[in-house]
C-alpha cells in the first residue's frame, strides 16, 4: 500500500488497469470451475489427467495446492465455497448441480471430498455425502490427524481423537 501510495499517478493507474485486466480474462473453467483464461483450464484438456478420481475442493487455491504436491493425477471439482447457512451460503449457492452432471457422466469411480475440517466444510462434506449415497460412486475424503513433526503433548483433544480412529497398520 505505502508502495502504491509514494508511486507516481501513472504507475498506480498501471496496476490498476492491469487488475482490471486480470479481473476481465478469468472465468471460471466449464468443466471443474477453476479459474481460466480459457473455454477449458489446462487440468480438464489434459488427457493424461485419471477421469476415474474426482476431489472435490472449496476454491481454485486447493487445486492449486494440491497441484503443487505433484501426487494426485486426477480431476477437480471446485465448488465456489462452504455451507454456511449463518453467512446465507446454501446448496443452491454452490456447484453442486456440475458435481452431479459429471458424476451422471458415469466416468468417475471415487469423489474425494478434500474440505476444510472447519465445522462449514464439515457440513458441507456431510451434505455431500448424503447426496451422493446410493450413486455407484466410492466418497472418501482427507485424513485426518497429527501433522508430521507434531509433539503428541501439545495435540488437541479433536485432533489426537481423529488421529487415533484413522490409525494405518504398519505391520499386518
Amino acid at each position: 500500500a505505502f508502495h502504491i501510495l509514494r508511486a507516481d499517478p501513472a504507475a498506480a493507474r498501471g496496476l490498476a488497469d492491469a487488475l482490471v485486466a486480470v479481473k476481465e480474462a478469468l472465468r471460471p473453467c466449464s468443466v471443474c470451475r477453476c479459474f481460466t483464461d480459457a473455454e477449458l483450464c489446462s487440468l480438464c484438456a489434459d488427457p493424461q489427467r485419471d477421469d476415474g478420481l474426482l476431489c472435490v475442493v472449496e476454491d481454485t487455491r486447493e487445486v492449486l495446492l494440491l497441484e503443487r504436491l505433484g501426487g494426485y493425477r486426477g480431476r477437480y471439482h471446485v465448488l465456489g465455497g462452504l455451507l454456511a447457512p449463518l453467512k446465507g451460503v446454501q446448496p443452491g449457492n454452490l456447484a453442486v448441480d456440475g458435481l452431479l452432471k459429471r458424476l451422471d457422466a458415469g466416468t468417475v469411480g471415487e469423489v474425494i471430498l478434500a474440505l476444510s475440517p472447519t465445522v462449514e466444510g464439515l457440513t458441507t462434506a456431510r451434505y455431500l455425502e448424503n447426496l451422493l449415497k446410493g450413486r455407484p460412486v466410492k466418497v472418501t475424503e482427507l485424513a485426518r490427524g497429527l501433522a508430521m513433526g507434531t509433539d503428541l503433548e501439545y495435540a488437541d483433544e479433536a485432533t489426537l481423537s481423529l488421529a487415533l480412529e484413522g490409525r494405518t497398520t504398519v505391520v499386518p
